[in-house]
């Protein structure tokens, strides 16, 4: 299936999506996608069939975010735990991988229509070669698009984020770029992978788990949570609108809090800029090399 889908809303779901939309929306919005396995169990199928159905949701909520307004989506694909799963289950995420993101390079034209930037967060090294490229090559053909953003988070769990974070300003000390009285939270936070990307502003996670499977652990301290009492690839429209509506609900509370967050936010020196500037274009030409190669 395309990551781009039609508008499959019907005529109440449509005006539901226009009242919740009137209230104010979030405008970076990231989900833990679970039960995928437990749909196939249910459904008595493989497990790769239950993690196609989960791609299929994927898409359509794309589409719903699309039409609610929200400009930024971050999504929980492939943990490093997952690693530990059978061999078989592994390789079919492996292969349903290289098939979606190869649909990325063959649906080019469409996304780039409208305007998505695909963007894979975590260790990439983890992954087979083949797939790192393909990988590599959806994320820089799609890199200058700014209407929509889907970060996709693959081989990654919060603690390898924080950990690479941490090498990379170690990095940065002993090269001379930064002194140790330059590290505070916002260094540590433009050195993680998704340096790009605004906080979250509402996390959603299905299946009725109440637990976070080590994901943005740094970056939704001041989200909104809400636990949905559905499988994903069961999680419908109005799943989505009652999760928006909890926001809109705790949206107040959150401002002010974030606030108080800002207020303490140390502003980099020149020496810090320029250090974050080097290690942005180190990544970039790290990517660039994989897309020539």
């Amino acid at each position: 299936m395309s990551w781009i889908r039609e508008n499959t809303l019907n005529w109440i779901q449509f005006l539901a999506v226009k009242i919740i939309k009137s209230g104010g929306v979030p405008k970076h919005v990231a989900f833990i996608m679970d039960g995928n396995r437990r749909y196939a169990n249910k459904k008595r199928v493989e497990k790769v069939e239950g993690h196609t159905k989960g791609f299929d949701k994927l898409a359509e909520t794309l589409q719903w975010c699309l039409d609610l307004g929200i400009p930024e989506v971050t999504v929980y694909a492939f943990s490093i735990e997952n690693f530990k799963r059978s061999k078989k289950e592994v390789d079919g995420l492996m292969e349903l991988a290289r098939q979606k993101f190869q649909r990325v390079l063959d649906e080019r034209e469409m996304l780039m229509e409208h305007g998505v930037c695909i963007r894979v967060i975590g260790n990439l090294s983890l992954l087979p070669e083949d797939l790192i490229q393909t990988i590599t090559k959806a994320m820089y053909i799609t890199k200058d698009n700014n209407k929509a953003y889907l970060n996709v988070a693959f081989a990654y769990t919060s603690r390898d984020e924080i950990t690479h974070a941490v090498k990379d300003v170690v990095e940065g000390v002993k090269a001379g770029d930064i002194l140790p009285e330059d590290i505070s939270e916002k260094l540590m936070s433009e050195c993680l992978y998704t340096n790009c990307s605004p906080e979250p502003d509402l996390l959603i996670r299905t299946s009725g788990e109440v637990r976070f499977s080590d994901f943005l652990l740094w970056q939704t301290t001041c989200s909104c949570i809400y636990f949905a009492d559905v499988l994903w690839p069961e999680f419908s429209v109005w799943d989505m609108l009652a999760a928006v509506f909890y926001y809109q609900r705790s949206s107040s509370d959150l401002e002010t809090t974030k606030q108080e967050q800002s207020n303490n936010v140390v502003k980099h020196t020149n020496r810090v800029a320029t250090y974050i500037n080097k290690l942005q274009r180190k990544r970039e030409n790290l990517s660039l090399a994989v897309v020539q190669s």
